[in-house]
């Protein structure tokens, strides 16, 4: 195993898979997630995948982080290369002027139109590599390196919810209204995060996001749709 594993608090591991964003890494964190997940184990009260390790809380009171070790070092050295069939999103997104005004930005850097840089955006597969800084914020990749720019100099105070960006290789949608450093070139009108329910998070780490392109009007007519409640986005599931 190539495997690290180092302690992360009083009640924690980190199991470290590596040291850098790739996709086939990050299939290992998630492969050792669901592995840990259908064990059972009962001092393990929740594990957490980043792009490149997974912490797990234990209950100290059950177990110390030594036996944890023991009992996780089996599942580590049988883990598949495969975490199974992923869920496909299709979602929305209207391009550019207020809901996108980094667009033409970005598409001077890249030397491209706007056009181009919508085309290059909408066409990609991503991978959602984890949740995190904000609830349901999902980290996906892989931008299309041509549209691939440092985080902006001078963050924003305020992004709006659903807000879609980009920063170096990878996109983002907002769940919530917060600051943001990245580049805004779209949104969303579909939640990503509704509290008081047994899942919030609209995606999960594994998961695969597509957008459309939908035009201002449409925007507001999903948007009507969702709190009429008579609209979801699309989600299938596909083979790894």
């Amino acid at each position: 195993m190539d495997e690290r594993i180092i302690a992360g608090s009083d009640t924690s591991i980190v199991i470290e898979f590596g040291d850098c964003i790739d996709r086939q890494l990050n299939a290992r964190v998630l492969a050792a997630h669901s592995a840990i997940q259908n064990a059972g184990l009962l001092a393990v009260t929740e594990t957490v995948p980043t792009f490149r390790s997974l912490m797990v809380h234990y209950d100290p009171l059950i177990t110390g982080a030594k036996a944890l070790i023991d009992e996780l070092r089996p599942l580590l050295s049988n883990l598949g290369g495969s975490i199974g069939a992923a869920r496909l999103w299709d979602l929305p997104a209207c391009y550019g002027g207020d809901n996108g005004p980094d667009l033409d930005f970005v598409s001077q850097a890249a030397g491209i139109t706007a056009t181009e840089t919508i085309r290059l955006h909408s066409q990609e597969t991503y991978h959602v590599y984890m949740i995190g800084f904000l609830p349901g914020y999902p980290y996906m990749g892989d931008v299309a390196a041509s549209l691939q720019l440092p985080r902006r100099e001078n963050p924003r105070t305020r992004v709006p919810k659903g807000a879609i960006a980009i920063a170096k290789s990878m996109t983002a949608i907002y769940p919530l209204e917060s600051p943001g450093g990245w580049h805004l070139i779209g949104r969303t009108p579909i939640s990503l995060f509704t509290e008081n329910i047994s899942q919030p998070a609209l995606l999960a780490p594994g998961d695969k996001v597509r957008f459309f392109c939908i035009t201002s009007a449409e925007y507001l007519a999903i948007e009507a749709d969702l709190h009429r409640g008579t609209y979801s986005p699309s989600c299938t599931g596909i083979s790894p």
